[in-house]
């Protein structure tokens, strides 16, 4: 008898930003404001993961780093490099 666990449920799971770390995290940005990239070929959707050669910037007291990419702030999940927000 095999059981299977459900490795990838965690993974599907959607990421949720609080609407108070949202507050922080653009005040900081707009605070920090960081030159736009252009990243040809990369979209710019949740859960797409970026390559290693972009710098991502830290905002103090929230996990999340960003990026500016195509004058768009892109928050991204430092330990898988994959996006969770885009904000226009």
């Amino acid at each position: 008898m095999f059981i299977r666990l459900g490795v990838g449920a965690a993974a599907a799971e959607d990421v949720i930003i609080q609407p108070e770390e949202d507050t922080v995290i653009l005040e900081y940005v707009k605070k920090e404001p960081l030159a736009s990239i252009k990243l040809p070929g990369v979209e710019l959707n949740v859960g797409v993961a970026l390559p290693d050669t972009v710098e991502l910037r830290e905002v103090p007291n929230v996990k999340y780093r960003y990026v500016v990419i195509d004058n768009r702030t892109v928050l991204v999940d430092p330990g898988t490099r994959k996006i969770v927000k885009v904000y226009n």
